[in-house]
């Protein structure tokens, strides 16, 4: 049945579309990032949009909130459940397993910049659809890892001069000390049941850790007499947060314990670790990761440890546009170029293919503006040179080049219009 409606059709809700003005800022930070992650070693990675749900529920975990509410399900023709990509880190584990890069030398160290789709209440610089930047380190369990891969997010921030961000740290420990741990804050969930939203309370039983993301005031103080996992280390997961921490201080990285940092994925061993920017209020993540020691081998590999981040590339600039940061624009054009009459056109035409030859954007007019609505074109473009061509140059087969920032302007011949609008643009030779 077809759609007939005069209404508009408009983007998903909370999905958007990057304009292309927006498009410079956005490769400006992708070519920072790239050049980040290429001197810590790291290749760039890129998987389907879409993977078998199996691997995100046995990755990420049946009971988080992401696989129980979010992801984006469907069935293909096949009959078999597919899912569009809500996180990174188990692609990518996906991809570590099916190339046997077990045998490659270790550790295999990755990054990518890929859409990811989550059905979840859109907010501020939190879309369903959103892009991610993420570095993923498989095959060594070194604290010291842990500690350049938080390096790592540290270098990119503060390379795009994104300042002020708080790093958070804590340690979700191992199977050894994670498991009577669990029990205990069971119980004392349950002690407080009454005390606890709905969803701390069926939290309580799916996973107990999960009660640390609640941002119900009532359950954040309930939670505040909880037990704390990091006092329940055992000495092989406290020795590792030790020298984390060490490792941490030798690059100058400040950090603050919290000992609520759980992050939403259940595949996080031992270290945990936020970036918190104020400039993005109470949803201050900017990005974040950990450990996660036992992923590989939850969906078919070998035991593997493995660590790494993700950060929200919207979640980034809109922190850098807060903080009012001289952010890239758009390129405007080399030249504006006008015609003063019909008998031009086919001229402006043939330099404007001149001039995009040689490397150099170049505008002109396809509405049948008047000279004056030309000119003021050329104004709005930003472009530093208008090249006007009426009956006068026609005849003489020269271009008037008009510099629009000083007013200034000079008849010269199309080859050497070409030069000055090169050089103002490239650069003396």
């Amino acid at each position: 049945m077809s759609d007939v409606s005069s209404e508009p059709i408009l983007a998903p809700k909370g999905t958007y579309d990057i304009l292309p003005e927006n498009q410079a800022v956005r490769r400006w930070l992708l070519g920072t990032a790239e050049e980040v992650f290429r001197c810590y070693g790291y290749g760039r990675l890129d998987t389907p949009m879409f993977e078998e749900t199996r691997l995100f529920s046995r990755g990420v975990g049946e009971s988080t909130d992401i696989v129980r509410k979010e992801m984006y399900t469907f069935l293909d023709y096949g009959g078999r459940s597919m899912t569009l990509r809500p996180e990174g880190t188990a692609p990518a584990a996906r991809v570590f397993v099916e190339h046997g890069m077990h045998t490659r030398p270790l550790p295999v160290k990755v990054w990518y910049h890929w859409p990811m789709f989550r059905y979840e209440s859109p907010q501020s610089g939190r879309y369903r659809q959103h892009h991610q930047l993420g570095v993923e380190a498989f095959g060594s369990d070194s604290p010291e890892l842990d500690a350049e891969v938080i390096g790592v997010l540290a270098a990119l921030y503060r390379a795009i001069g994104l300042e002020g961000v708080d790093l958070r740290l804590n340690s979700m420990g191992c199977r050894v000390c994670r498991g009577p741990y669990t029990q205990r804050l069971r119980v004392f969930l349950r002690d407080h049941e009454e005390e606890l939203c709905g969803e701390c309370r069926e939290r309580t039983e799916l996973n107990p850790l999960r009660t640390f993301d609640c941002k119900v005031p009532f359950c954040r103080e309930v939670l505040e007499g909880a037990p704390r996992l990091v006092d329940d280390l055992c000495p092989g997961c406290t020795a590792h947060h030790e020298v984390v921490r060490r490792y941490l201080q030798l690059q100058g990285i400040t950090y603050i314990e919290d000992h609520r940092l759980v992050r939403g994925m259940d595949y996080y061993t031992r270290t945990t670790f936020e970036f918190q920017s104020a400039a993005l209020g109470a949803q201050s993540g900017v990005g974040g990761g950990g450990r996660y020691d036992n992923l590989v081998e939850a969906i078919g590999g070998p035991p593997t440890p493995g660590v790494g981040w993700g950060s929200g590339v919207e979640r980034i600039l809109l922190a850098l546009s807060r903080l009012q940061t001289d952010l890239p624009q758009a390129r405007p054009p080399a030249a504006y170029l006008v015609a003063l009459i019909q008998e031009a056109r086919e001229t402006v035409f043939l330099l404007a293919d001149r001039l995009r030859r040689r490397g150099l954007a170049a505008e002109l007019d396809f509405q049948g503006r008047s000279v004056k609505g030309q000119m003021k074109q050329a104004n709005r473009s930003e472009a530093r040179y208008a090249v006007i061509v009426g009956e006068e140059e026609l005849a003489a087969d020269r271009v008037t080049l008009r510099d629009l920032a000083h007013g200034e302007e000079r008849r010269v011949s199309m080859d050497e219009a070409t030069e000055v609008i090169a050089e103002a643009e490239e650069g003396p030779k």
